[in-house]
């Protein structure tokens, strides 16, 4: 379902319910702010938990330039340098004869945790 928006009436799809109100009677911009927020509260509520996820994580790229940046970041196209070179040969024959090591393993041999790298901030 693709539903036309035109100017005088918004209207805030959320997949299987439409909510939407006319512009001439939200009331002030400060009321209106308000019931979007309501509005995105009500929508987030009702997501399954894959897609909870995903949300958090389009909410945190909008909030945060610098991980958008890094999203939209163009891919490192330079050659490797030898010593790169000879590092990822290293590693890949380590594997013909050695079992992967989990991420979630090395994080608890560092004493940390994916939520906070997820948190981390650099210091002011």
């Amino acid at each position: 379902m693709n539903p036309e928006v035109s100017d005088s009436y918004r209207i805030v799809y959320s997949g299987t319910m439409l909510l939407g109100k006319r512009n001439s009677e939200r009331g002030p911009m400060a009321s209106d702010l308000t019931h979007e927020k309501q509005q995105l509260h009500e929508l987030v509520d009702r997501l399954a938990p894959s897609q909870v996820h995903a949300v958090r994580g389009l909410l945190q790229v909008m909030l945060d330039p610098v991980s958008g940046a890094i999203a939209n970041a163009p891919v490192d196209d330079e050659p490797l340098t030898a010593e790169e070179a000879h590092a990822l040969d290293e590693a890949r024959e380590w594997l013909k004869h050695n079992r992967p090591i989990p991420h979630e393993q090395v994080l608890a041999e560092l004493g940390i945790t994916q939520e906070e790298i997820e948190n981390f901030q650099e210091p002011a």
